[in-house]
């Protein structure tokens, strides 16, 4: 049996390449837009709800060298409850949203909040449908970018609807030198590509044993790319797999009661030799007292004192890839240990909820702005 969920995580590197042109053929477009607002001192933040917010939560650390600097992620399901914690009439915001079809309540309900709460708004909606609400909305102050069709995802899980709208944000981030980051694009593609080919038995492998509860570990914007990593893998498994994501630093305050001896452990580690050192130190601790079911590393490339771990995956990422681009390398893996638990655990990985407990587009929230 053919599944969606398969042929969307696969076709990542072809639709990050397409992605690209879309931006790099509205590069004067974008440009104008954003340099208007940025000019005139408007703040950036993303918005989004679920994987869509989570978006956000990498970008905010890994565009902090970018036009984007200062950047703040507040998901729209923040925004909607108490707009007022966030935005006054002093506040001037270019509302950044990301989502996939563009139809959730949230959506135009994070738009219409902002708006009565700030003193300007100005908007960047990255989505992935033609048709949704977001998409076919029409404001003067308000530019739509629309990725490819086959970002539309048609499984449950977002895929290369999550890797793509953070892919676009970050190249918009850097609309100046969007020229010179196609050979960045095109490296990341086929890194990822033969990361797949590589690894992708491996990661089944994994996917057999009989965990029951898994951690994903990152730090900085690589904390935001495990909160993802974290979602995918309770999504796909109907929450039989439950999991947890924090820094590799933070995990020691508390949160690392969660590994038990079923519990699998997936660390995303950073590029950054410095950053490197804390996390090591993390992983040698862990393993040291060996109360876990597996564990797997994530990296560009194995630095040296890593400890042993049941599988290693080095994507090959030079380290000079800007941040952004390296963080969506990383969530494949979880992407795919999604698909081939639900597999394992006798669920269709493209309407993996088996009570309808969780949609594709959220359904029942009633908007009272």
């Amino acid at each position: 049996m053919e599944y969606n969920t398969y042929n969307e995580i696969h076709q990542q590197p072809s639709v990050w390449l397409k992605t690209y042109d879309i931006i790099l053929a509205r590069k004067k477009e974008i440009k104008d837009f954003t340099d208007k607002y940025l000019n005139e001192g408007y703040s950036v933040v993303f918005a989004g709800a679920g994987t869509s917010a989570y978006i956000g939560d990498a970008l905010e650390c890994a565009l902090s060298n970018t036009r984007f600097k200062g950047c703040r992620a507040i998901a729209t399901t923040d925004i909607i409850t108490r707009p007022e914690i966030y935005f006054d009439s002093s506040s001037k915001v270019l509302l950044i949203s990301f989502a996939r079809s563009g139809n959730s309540p949230e959506s135009v309900g994070a738009v219409r909040a902002v708006e009565q709460t700030a003193g300007k708004v100005a908007h960047v909606f990255i989505t992935c449908n033609a048709e949704g609400s977001l998409a076919r909305m029409q404001k003067p102050n308000a530019l739509p970018i629309l990725l490819p069709p086959e970002t539309n995802d048609l499984s449950l899980a977002m895929t290369s609807s999550y890797s793509s709208m953070l892919l676009a944000c970050a190249l918009i981030a850097e609309i100046d030198k969007v020229e010179a980051r196609k050979p960045a694009v095109e490296m990341l593609a086929d890194c990822v590509q033969k990361t797949l080919d590589k690894y992708e038995k491996a990661i089944k492998d994994i996917a057999a044993l009989g965990f029951k509860r898994a951690v994903f570990l990152g730090s900085g914007p690589l904390k935001g790319v495990a909160e993802e990593s974290r979602l995918k893998l309770q999504e796909l498994t109907d929450g039989d797999v439950m999991c947890a994501f924090d820094s590799f630093l933070g995990f020691r305050h508390g949160p690392k009661a969660v590994v038990h001896e079923d519990t699998l452990i997936v660390y995303l580690l950073s590029p950054d030799p410095d950053v490197q050192r804390y996390e090591l130190d993390l992983i040698r601790g862990i393993r040291d007292k060996r109360i876990y079911s597996a564990c797997v590393t994530v990296c560009a490339k194995a630095p040296a004192g890593l400890p042993e771990c049941e599988l290693l995956i080095e994507t090959g990422l030079p380290n000079d890839i800007p941040t952004s681009y390296g963080c969506v390398s990383y969530v494949i893996v979880a992407q795919l240990l999604g698909f081939f638990k639900s597999l394992d655990s006798g669920l269709n990985p493209d309407s993996p909820s088996v009570s309808g407990n969780i949609s594709r587009v959220v359904e029942g929230v009633t908007l009272y702005v």
